[in-house]
């Protein structure tokens, strides 16, 4: 029972105020809520008061410090040692709630807080690191000229479990902070990790990258089963970050590359054969040339593609393939087009999760939607024709409806069809239970909406584009004569590829 309890409880991470509530219905409640109330405080998006509870544990010449700054603290025991329970530390997050903190708690307005929050954030820093806590996940964007205290990594040799168990490294190297004091933190943090399956890199080489490279090359390859990895440069040299992947060969699933121009480097991809998912946003198709095993999740965004590259990746991947995101910032030749979606009719049946943005409405897309009979998410963005025929539009519209797959439970259009949306509702068999629409904008496409949801018992939520521009009486008239469904924003409901 306490282990059910406590998976309850669990989900309701992301819910500060429900948590809140549990807290206060009995002491057990209590002793199970305030743990995961406080695993990251940093994240909610309320006035960082928390902050004060932290400082409870405060020694006499910390507290002086902040009354020289002219901050007078009601300090206070608690019940609980809060900084223990800490597990997502990020120091981006960490810098801006103390900064506001300060400015809650001063008794006079200071000209700048910028050195006296870099005192604050080192004094918080040393609480969480000194208080026992274990880290599981941990975000590093150094905020501006800011430095750790030299007592900060005494305190992280105090507590041998903090990294122990750190999964998810997320770092971001840009050129305006102190590189020596970053790359001696990041030293230390090499020492202490190998327990990470999840690393991001965010990197801007307007540095000497001798200064810290060779320390996030040791943080790769120190680790003993890295499953996903993930890189942002900006164009220039990596320096050995991929080719330090090849220790991480059999373990990496997931890899993702965003404004990375190609080198010999990624050749290391080929040996990964445990890899599943790809995703590549503004990079040279030359990556995907790379791509030797078979994949599951394919995500192209705003890369060029030569008609070669996509049929042999298609064609290698087959039936694995379930899940394409496909957003390339060339597909405006009409034969590229048709070269496409000839090749993913004839090789990938087997798709659950198709996202296409900017493509020709033609005879071979609805050919492709009817093909895959296993599809549950679709996302598509047409571009139709201006000459075309209004009877004819609505033929196309009514065999895109019927060819909807049984299996399709998302259906997102954005701005596709807008005249024509109560047509295809009209048409429409799927049971879908979220649908994306633009917007209702009319008395024929809210009755044609009321219709589908009545017809369609399967459907919860309705996602509009445009909501801040929908008429109040549509909604009124949608909820009178259907209890089942929701109109909301559609970015409560969208559903991305992850």
């Amino acid at each position: 029972m306490p282990e059910l309890m406590e998976n309850i409880l669990n989900n309701l991470k992301n819910d500060p105020n429900s948590l809140y509530s549990c807290a206060l219905a009995s002491r057990h409640w209590c002793k199970m809520s305030i743990p995961i109330l406080w695993q990251n405080p940093f994240s909610f998006n309320k006035k960082p008061l928390f902050i004060s509870e932290y400082f409870s544990s405060l020694d006499e010449d910390e507290i002086y410090i902040l009354k020289e700054y002219g901050i007078n603290l009601k300090i206070s025991r608690k019940l609980f040692n809060y900084p223990k329970f800490l597990k997502d530390l990020d120091l981006f997050r960490l810098e801006f709630k103390a900064r506001r903190w300060i400015i809650l708690n001063l008794v006079e307005p200071m000209s700048s807080i910028t050195y006296f929050g870099d005192v604050v954030i080192n004094l918080v820093l040393k609480l969480i690191f000194e208080s026992g806590a274990v880290l599981h996940k941990l975000t590093l964007l150094f905020p501006n000229s800011f430095e750790f205290e030299p007592e900060i990594f005494y305190s992280i040799g105090r507590n041998e479990l903090l990294f122990s168990r750190l999964q998810h490294l997320s770092l971001s190297v840009i050129p305006k902070f102190s590189i020596e004091n970053v790359t001696k933190f990041l030293k230390v943090l090499a020492k202490n990790i190998t327990t990470i399956n999840s690393l991001d890199l965010i990197i801007y080489s307007d540095f000497e990258p001798r200064l810290f490279h060779h320390v996030i090359l040791r943080i790769i390859k120190s680790q003993d089963q890295l499953k996903r990895f993930r890189l942002v440069g900006d164009g220039h040299e990596l320096h050995g970050i991929i080719s330090a992947l090849e220790c991480q060969k059999n373990s990496l699933q997931e890899v993702i590359i965003n404004n990375c121009t190609y080198n010999k480097e990624f050749e290391v991809l080929k040996d990964c054969k445990n890899l599943e998912t790809l995703r590549i946003f503004n990079c040279s198709s030359k990556l995907l040339n790379l791509l030797d095993c078979k994949i599951s999740t394919l995500e192209v965004v705003d890369c060029p593609i030569d008609v070669q590259t996509i049929p042999l990746i298609l064609e290698n991947s087959g039936l694995l393939l379930q899940r394409l995101s496909f957003n390339p910032d060339n597909l405006d030749d009409i034969h590229k087009v048709l070269f496409f979606l000839k090749a993913l009719k004839s090789f990938c049946p087997n798709i659950t999760y198709l996202n296409i943005k900017y493509i020709d409405f033609s005879i071979q897309l609805l050919e492709l939607i009817g093909n895959l009979q296993k599809l549950q998410f679709l996302s598509l963005w047409c571009f139709i024709d201006d000459d075309i025929q209004e009877e004819e539009l609505k033929v196309h519209v009514i065999q895109f409806a019927e060819i909807l797959p049984l299996t399709l439970q998302y259906l997102d259009l954005e701005d596709t069809w807008e005249p024509c949306i109560d047509i295809l509702l009209s048409h429409c068999n799927a049971p879908l239970k979220k649908l994306l629409i633009n917007h209702l904008k009319d008395e024929k496409y809210t009755r044609a909406l009321i219709e589908f949801c009545i017809r369609n018992k399967a459907l919860n939520y309705v996602g509009i584009y445009r909501y801040l521009d929908l008429d109040e009486n549509f909604r009124q008239e949608v909820e009178a004569h259907v209890t089942n469904v929701a109109l909301v924003p559609y970015s409560r409901i969208v559903v991305n590829l992850t």
